[in-house]
């Protein structure tokens, strides 16, 4: 089938209780590693484009890679999304080159402002048969060139949210209760540590999201900054020469409730980064004469297979969904 936009995918999985997985990617192998996965399991799957990966690896190559990805995967329905644009002209870019659906992140702006610039994404849209999705709140964090310092995230406000909604006409909205870009998510200070020494990150703020879900009856939700920050790949990447300590992420369980819930679509990056990284350094470790991209790229694509299949099944629900 041809790209869709998120539209039915939000409906069928806020009705079934489920969320659909919005995976950024970079190469080719990422893009193979998430759809062969998603194909297999038959779940739908969002492959979102950054603004960053577009300046890596070129608009037009990624754009292609996920029409390959549709042809080997024909029977699940596949969305192209960008993810964080900060600008109309982004956004118009990714609308006229193929994308069915884009983010648009004002957040950081004034409410009025967030909402003027929201609304002219809309309508630019719309006109084109593309979907939207909007920020209401900051999380905290670093994702390519977005970066919020702690202690300057702001949780959403769910008495803004039906105004924001009504006046932009968005089709999802991406809220803010606690989760956080990047594999730092949080400072060892907002955490405790269990009996290993491991840091225990503090819980979602579930109680705002259930406001938001009050006041928006049946309308898709999204959680950005929701990568777990798998121990196993940390500990892989340290015990090979990286150095990531304190690396953690949200916990799966929560992420599960909350796609029970009214999210309907969970953003994962930095997993899929930890999981080549350390697949990749683990290689080189075992094999220092080894030089063919194809040896080392090929365990960390499985990697990222791996993970994302884990993904679908364990913490989205969207297996079988397709």
């Amino acid at each position: 089938m041809p790209l869709v936009t998120t539209k039915e995918m939000f409906a069928k999985a806020y009705n079934g209780g489920y969320a659909v997985g919005a995976f950024n990617v970079n190469n080719m192998e990422i893009v193979q590693g998430i759809t062969e996965a998603a194909g297999e399991l038959k779940s739908p799957v969002i492959l979102q484009v950054s603004k960053g990966a577009r300046a890596y690896a070129n608009h037009t190559y990624l754009v292609k890679l996920v029409e390959a990805a549709i042809i080997e995967n024909p029977e699940i329905p596949i969305a192209l999304h960008l993810d964080h644009g900060d600008t109309f002209e982004l956004c118009k870019s990714c609308i006229d080159g193929g994308f069915t659906s884009v983010m648009i992140d004002a957040s950081s702006k004034p409410f009025d402002e967030n909402i003027a610039l929201t609304r002219k994404v809309v309508e630019y849209a719309h006109d084109h048969g593309v979907v939207v999705e909007a920020e209401l709140g900051t999380l905290a964090g670093v994702e390519d060139e977005v970066s919020v310092e702690h202690g300057h995230e702001s949780y959403t406000r769910p008495e803004e949210v039906e105004e924001f909604v009504s006046r932009t006409g968005c089709d999802s909205l991406a809220i803010a209760i606690g989760t956080s870009h990047g594999a730092y998510k949080f400072k060892a200070s907002q955490c405790t540590r269990n009996a290993d020494g491991v840091l225990v990150p503090p819980p979602l703020r579930f109680d705002v999201l259930h406001e938001c879900i009050k006041r928006l009856p049946g309308f898709p939700i999204v959680l950005h900054g929701s990568s777990s920050v798998p121990q196993e790949f940390v500990k892989m990447v340290n015990q090979y020469g990286g150095n990531m300590p304190d690396a953690i992420g949200i916990p799966e369980d929560q992420l599960r409730e909350a796609a029970k819930l009214a999210v309907c679509k969970i953003n994962i990056d930095s997993d899929i980064r930890l999981a080549m990284t350390g697949n990749i350094r683990k290689y080189f470790a075992e094999h220092p004469d080894h030089f063919d991209p194809r040896q080392y790229l090929k365990p960390a694509r499985q990697a990222v297979k791996d993970m994302v299949a884990h993904k679908i099944v364990h913490v989205l629900g969207s297996d079988g969904k397709a």
